[in-house]
């Protein structure tokens, strides 16, 4: 296990501590299901922050607590589902008409009507300038 793995595993249990007040060995099964819905529903932790969290304790309650509870078997974190931030026509219009060096507007009409990402679009820059011609 990593050293960023083992510490966000550390910091998962002492922010059930810290939420609880107790000691772990003392939480219940039923409060550590309540402390997950209050990290989703009222903290509005992300899902790539509650399955950090939800890896971290299921470490300590299984392989140090030694407790086999049926919550890990049925408790997973959602996937975050992000759509990809694609903008309108007008939108690609607008932000290419503030560009005023005939240069670079050429540069990101090409990137853009390609689809090219800019590294993309830098590795073929650098590819044909080093092609011996």
């Amino acid at each position: 296990m990593s050293g960023s793995t083992q510490e966000a595993y550390a910091r998962a249990v002492r922010k059930i501590i810290e939420h609880f007040g107790k000691d772990p060995r003392q939480i219940t099964e039923e409060e550590l299901q309540e402390y997950f819905l209050f990290r989703r529903n009222v903290t509005k932790w992300s899902p790539s922050t509650l399955k950090i969290c939800y890896c971290g304790l299921k470490f300590f309650f299984i392989n140090v607590l030694r407790r086999d509870w049926h919550l890990f078997n049925i408790l997973k974190a959602q996937l975050e589902k992000r759509l990809p931030c694609v903008l309108s026509r007008e939108e690609v219009i607008r932000i290419l008409q503030q560009v005023k060096t005939f240069h670079n507007y050429t540069c990101l009409t090409t990137i853009y009507s390609c689809g090219l990402r800019l590294q993309e679009y830098l590795f073929q820059r650098r590819a044909v300038a080093s092609y011996p011609y």
